[in-house]
């Protein structure tokens, strides 16, 4: 059992005691209420999923089992000759909320060395669809391609099924998605991008850097690929992608079917597809406003006001939760002011002078919650100024760092043996019943 299996099975171990204990001894502790507006309004701020590998503050913003986005960043080892770390360090981090030493990444990189060979079949399968299929269904498709050999599946249907190590076989496909889910989406790129030139797997490089190699993509893209995969690799339970993981596979669908539903709901403009939204929005922005032009904080006001008093929104601007900047877009802001050329890229003096303006006109004009940037925001413009110019394979980028969350969760929702998830419904008469009473009679 290699060290970060063994080591994920001590914190299992050591953790189920507790989920047990509140179970049974607080089991009928009111944690939180609910009401009218919740109900209908996408169980917003309903307290009613669990998960320790990551946290999202709405002032703070996302912190990584405990840690926040600088502090990640800072605590784990980093790639060979670069500032930021391996996913791979990110990875034994997420599953154990340990600090992996070089040696055990040294281990989880040799590791996926050998789970990272997709087999041919799904090659096979994503070149059968229409080549102008969406870089999504592509991703998707090629998920549910790889369940016919889904260990978990295979355990399950073994008759030795036991829950209290089901979570050795969920690991085990775990793990071969994360290490193969950035080959299959290279892949992707290539076919529809590149003509199908297909570049093989470099085994001396780490996953971020290989996914680089992969694309033909500079010696400088092997950080915006360990950054990106590792600020997008999870945002807690609640967000669309991670819950309907978790969802799936609460009714013991195995990790292919899971994630293969997770990537369908992050296809979604209002989850992972807004980066490509955002972008397409910021050049047309930049087009009608700023070409040729220097962008000034007042014509980027007066551009804004038209923006709002025409009846558009600004994208990327407001979040379900955050009340802040999102560290995320920050993260990549330091990323393009650090790297010469990118801070003084055309399209990225645009993003920044409307960072500099927006929440002011925004606050202004008073109809947005949260006048602040989100991740969205600034990510496709480090991808454009890499040559990264088709943006509608943008969310395929965010799927593969979004995997890595999405595995390390499930893994443990099967350590600790959670339940299948159903919430109970209401009807519309129920709810002006409750209404016009004040309220549900609690029984």
């Amino acid at each position: 059992m290699s060290t970060l299996k063994e080591t994920l099975k001590q914190k299992i171990e050591a953790h189920r005691p507790r989920t047990t204990r509140l179970v049974k001894e607080f089991g009928k502790v009111i944690i939180d209420q609910v009401n009218i507006d919740q109900c209908i309004g996408g169980a917003r701020d309903i307290r009613s999923l669990v998960t320790d590998i990551s946290y999202l503050d709405p002032q703070e913003g996302i912190r990584f089992r405990g840690k926040n986005i600088p502090e990640t960043f800072a605590a784990l080892p980093k790639a060979a000759g670069s500032i930021y770390p391996t996913v791979e360090s990110f990875w034994f981090f997420l599953l154990t909320g340990d600090v992996p030493t070089d040696a055990q990444v040294a281990e989880v990189a040799a590791e996926w060395k050998v789970r990272q060979v997709v087999p041919q079949y799904v090659f096979d399968a994503i070149r059968a669809l229409p080549r102008d299929s969406h870089p999504m269904v592509m991703l998707s498709v090629a998920m549910l391609t790889l369940q016919k050999d889904s260990k978990f599946a295979g355990f399950y249907n073994s008759g030795k099924f036991n829950k209290m190590t089901a979570w050795e076989s969920v690991y085990e496909d775990a793990s071969d998605i994360v290490a193969r889910i950035p080959v299959i989406a290279a892949f992707i790129y290539n076919l529809k991008y590149r003509n199908d030139k297909q570049t093989a797997i470099d085994p001396k490089l780490d996953m971020g850097a290989n996914f680089a190699h992969m694309i033909g993509q500079s010696e400088e893209y092997k950080d915006v690929a360990r950054m990106y995969f590792i600020l997008h690799s999870d945002h807690e339970s609640g967000n669309v992608s991670a819950h309907t993981t978790h969802l799936v596979h609460s009714a013991l669908s195995d990790p292919y079917y899971a994630y293969s539903a997770g990537l369908n709901g992050l296809a979604g403009p209002l989850h992972g597809l807004a980066n490509q939204e955002v972008l397409d929005w910021t050049l047309k922005f930049q087009e009608k406003y700023c070409k040729g032009v220097e962008p000034t904080k007042e014509l980027i006001k007066d551009a804004l006001w038209d923006t709002l008093n025409a009846g558009q929104v600004i994208p990327g601007y407001g979040h379900a939760v955050l009340r802040k900047t999102d560290p995320r877009y920050m993260a990549q802001r330091e990323f393009c002011l650090n790297t010469p050329g990118l801070k003084d890229d055309a399209l990225f003096k645009v993003v920044a002078m409307i960072f500099e303006v927006a929440p002011g006109v925004l606050t202004e004009h008073g109809k947005t919650k949260n006048p602040w940037p989100n991740v969205d925001a600034q990510s496709g413009v480090i991808q454009m100024y890499y040559g990264l110019t088709e943006y509608d394979f943008y969310t395929v980028l965010f799927g593969v760092g979004r995997a890595l969350g999405c595995m390390a969760n499930i893994t443990w929702d099967r350590g600790l043996g959670y339940a299948i998830e159903r919430p109970k419904s209401v009807t519309t008469d129920m709810l002006e019943k409750w209404a016009a009473a004040g309220g549900r009679e609690l029984n």
